[in-house]
C-alpha cells in the first residue's frame, strides 16, 4: 500500500511564513486589507462630516435700533432732526439719460440704497447739523451678503461711469453732476463711499451746490447705508466718524445676539 508522502515540519513553516509576508504586503498597499463594517465606530466617523459653522441669529427690530448712531457718536453741533431738508425734492428729484447715474439719484433721494426688497429689521435715524444745516439719514437692513456686495460693486464703479453728467430737472432745467469716490474706515466686511456734488437751482430760483457724502458697509448679512449731504458744508469726517460708530456698534450687537442664543 503507497503512503502519501508526509510533510517535512520546515516546509510547513516555510509556507506559513510565505502567507503572513503576502497578507503583510497587501496591507501595506492597501490590497486586501479589511474595510470597517458600516455600523464600526470607524465609518461613523469617516461618513459623518463637520458641520457648517451655524449662522448668526437675524436681528431684532430693538437689536436693529440699538445699533443705530446717536447725535452723540458725532459730538457737537449734530442734534436729533427736525424735517426732511428741502433740498432733496428741489434738487434730487431729477433724470439721467445714463441709467446707473439715474439710479445713484434716486437712491440718494428715496434713501434705499441697497434697493431690493430687505426682510425685517429695518431701522432708521436723521440727525442734523445744527451749525453748517447738513443733514444725515442712517439705516441698519438686512440684506444677503451676496446681494450686498454686488450693490458695493455697482457703488464701486459709478466714479468712472458717472464721474461727471447731467441730470434733468422737472421743468427741463439742466444740473451738472459728479461723482467721486471717498475712503471709509476699515470696518464691516465690505464697504463703499461716494461723494455727489450737483449744480442747480432751489425753488426760489437761487444758484445751489449741493454735496452728499454715500455710504454702504456690510457686516455679516446685516447692513448700513447713509447719506450725508447739505448745501453748506459737508464733513467728510462726520461721514467717517458716523461710518465707524455705525459698523462697530452693529457687529457688537450680532456677538451679543450670537451669545445669547
Amino acid at each position: 500500500m503507497t503512503h502519501p508522502p508526509a510533510v517535512r515540519p520546515f516546509a510547513v513553516a516555510a509556507l506559513s511564513v510565505a502567507v503572513l509576508l503576502t497578507v503583510a504586503a497587501c496591507a501595506a498597499d492597501g490590497r486586501g486589507a479589511p474595510r470597517p463594517s458600516a455600523t464600526s465606530p470607524v465609518a461613523a466617523r469617516t461618513a459623518v462630516a463637520e458641520p457648517p459653522p451655524a449662522a448668526p441669529p437675524a436681528l431684532t427690530e430693538d437689536q436693529a435700533r440699538a445699533a443705530l448712531i446717536t447725535e452723540a457718536d458725532l459730538g457737537t453741533p449734530w442734534v436729533p432732526t427736525r424735517g426732511t431738508a428741502t433740498w432733496r425734492d428741489e434738487l434730487l428729484k431729477a433724470t439721467a439719460d445714463v441709467p446707473d447715474c439715474g439710479h445713484l439719484l434716486d437712491a440718494l433721494y428715496t434713501e434705499d440704497v441697497l434697493g431690493g426688497d430687505a426682510p425685517a429689521p429695518r431701522a432708521v435715524t436723521a440727525l442734523d447739523d445744527a451749525y453748517d444745516g447738513a443733514q444725515l439719514h442712517y439705516r441698519v437692513t438686512a440684506h444677503r451678503a451676496a446681494d450686498v456686495d454686488r450693490v458695493l460693486a455697482r457703488l464701486g464703479a459709478l466714479p468712472d461711469t458717472c464721474a461727471r453728467f447731467r441730470a434733468v430737472g422737472a421743468g427741463g432745467d439742466v444740473r451738472p453732476v459728479q461723482v467721486t469716490g471717498i475712503p471709509l474706515p476699515d470696518v464691516g466686511d465690505a464697504r463703499q463711499g461716494l461723494r455727489v456734488t450737483l449744480s442747480g437751482r432751489t425753488a426760489d430760483g437761487g444758484p445751489a451746490l449741493l454735496t452728499v457724502d454715500l455710504a454702504a458697509v456690510r457686516v455679516g448679512d446685516d447692513a448700513i447705508t447713509l447719506t450725508h449731504g447739505g448745501l453748506g458744508e459737508v464733513s467728510g469726517e462726520a461721514t467717517w466718524r458716523a461710518v465707524e460708530a455705525g459698523a462697530l456698534r452693529l457687529a457688537e450687537v450680532r456677538r451679543l445676539g450670537r451669545v445669547q442664543v
